[in-house]
């Protein structure tokens, strides 16, 4: 077993060295880059953004509010990304590689705000549960007329639930336990899955209750970590600083490769794990985005595209400072794997309780309750692009999932985990490609949807009911 799981890691590597090379860097980016100028730089409306995300749309159709799917999206994307994810592009691909991770944030705000506004547009009602439905599948079914794509896209979602939505997420929290309070992984796991089970079979309301519930104190208790850390640290924040940006640009050699393998070895992990951490144009988060109550797409597009500022600009610089940062102090960490390089970070601070050292065990809350969180999440995702693959016999196909997730839960506290974070990779790539494509052939519609509403100023202006649903 141990032999084919370690040449199913080092096939998963090779691929995502394909997957991730220089095609796909300048695809995601260039389509981040596209938008933000067609969209006259979305980026700017981040803070009426944000005062929309805490409104309710009162009289709008949808299941959830608007800051419960907002809730549930940071749900999904506020996770291991954010922490683990961040050390292991450090780890991979330098300090660098965090200036890379902040950038494609930055202007992935473009594209969450997209990706959320041809959701809203193109879901349509089931006739069955009367539960709104929408997200890529459907805008490139409906928008695109291609409907071969759209079950691409929605398939590749389904296996990449499995990966980035579960195995990666479980594999954290074992890890992080196991480490921190000698808990053992199967112990970990027989946990997560009794949790998960325990939501999950409440659909998206029961998720969207427990996200917005939990997503806000557990961001906020994190960033307070952060800042705790970045007080030890006070002097080495500049330098840390200046080091990422110099080692975003750095040409050197190396390990004997071509000169500017380095800058190339940042981006490629600085714009997979932004890719990782805030999925703006991967496409999963528009799927609970359809499920909003909103009066027009672009209201929600721009609740939407908060998420990315919160996620990437916000909690993964901070992370990135953080790791960098405490590397460099005197007493500076030295560790070649990327749960080990976060544990010394966080164990930096000099305070402990009940023997057990502040940091680290605020650290291994905060693991388990993004992970926990982003099982949620993706789990949505994961059963709604079931659905549009079934159709209307999706009842059992719905409970076959939900077990599967369960199961996935226990057995990925319990596999190796860069087999787990391979997998994650692959399927984003793949997942990513069909809705890059989406965005791109339909950047009209965005456009003109953003005109009418937001730039013509008629975004309380109630959406007109679509004659061939």
């Amino acid at each position: 077993m141990e032999s084919f799981l370690s040449t199913a890691n080092d096939a998963l590597n090779t691929l995502n060295g394909y997957l991730w090379g220089w095609p796909m860097i300048i695809m995601l980016v260039g389509t981040h880059l596209f938008l933000t100028l067609r969209l006259r730089f979305p980026q700017r409306y981040i803070f009426r953004a944000i005062g929309l995300s805490v409104k309710r749309d009162h009289g709008a159709a949808g299941d959830v509010s608007q800051f419960s799917a907002l809730a549930t999206g940071l749900a999904a994307t506020i996770g291991t990304g954010n922490i683990i994810g961040v050390a292991t592009a450090v780890v991979h691909g330098g300090p660098g590689a965090v200036f890379w991770c902040w950038v494609t944030g930055l202007l992935g705000i473009a594209t969450k705000y997209g990706e959320a506004l041809l959701a809203v547009k193109y879901r349509v009602v089931a006739d069955e549960d009367g539960q709104m439905r929408g997200g890529p599948m459907y805008a490139i079914a409906r928008g695109m007329k291609c409907r071969w794509l759209a079950n691409v896209f929605a398939a590749f979602t389904f296996l990449a639930s499995f990966g980035i939505g579960c195995m990666v997420q479980s594999n954290a929290i074992s890890t992080t336990a196991a480490d921190g309070f000698g808990i053992a992984p199967q112990w970990t796991g027989l946990t997560l899955a009794v949790l998960v089970a325990a939501v999950i079979f409440f659909g998206v309301k029961g998720i969207a209750r427990v996200c917005e519930k939990i997503v806000p104190f557990m961001a906020i208790f994190y960033v307070a970590g952060c800042l705790l850390l970045m007080f030890v640290n006070a002097d080495y924040i500049l330098p840390a600083l200046r080091c990422i940006v110099s080692e975003a640009f750095s040409t050197q050699a190396v390990e004997g490769g071509a000169a500017g393998s380095a800058i190339m070895l940042a981006m490629r992990f600085g714009v997979a794990r932004g890719l990782f951490s805030n999925e703006a144009g991967m496409g999963s988060a528009p799927i609970v985005a359809a499920a909003a109550k909103t009066r027009n797409p672009v209201r929600q597009a721009l609740v939407s595209s908060t998420s990315v500022f919160w996620d990437t600009v916000v909690i993964c610089a901070l992370t990135g400072i953080v790791l960098v940062s405490t590397s460099l102090a005197p007493n500076g960490i030295v560790a070649d794997t990327s749960d080990t390089l976060t544990k010394q970070a966080f164990g930096q601070l000099p305070w402990t309780v009940a023997g057990f050292n502040v940091g680290e065990a605020m650290l291994s809350v905060a693991i388990f309750i993004f992970a926990f969180t982003t099982i949620l999440g993706w789990s949505y995702y994961g059963e709604k692009a079931l659905e549009y693959l079934c159709g209307r016999h999706s009842y059992m196909a719905r409970i076959a999932y939900r077990t599967l997730i369960i199961v996935g839960s226990f057995f990925g506290a319990n596999w190796a985990i860069d087999l787990v974070w391979n997998f994650g990779d692959t399927a984003n790539a793949l997942m990513a490609l069909p809705n890059l494509i989406c965005l791109i052939a339909l950047s009209g519609v965005i456009v003109q949807e953003t005109r009418h509403y937001l730039w013509e100023g008629n975004l309380e202006e109630e959406e007109a009911e679509d004659p061939n649903p």
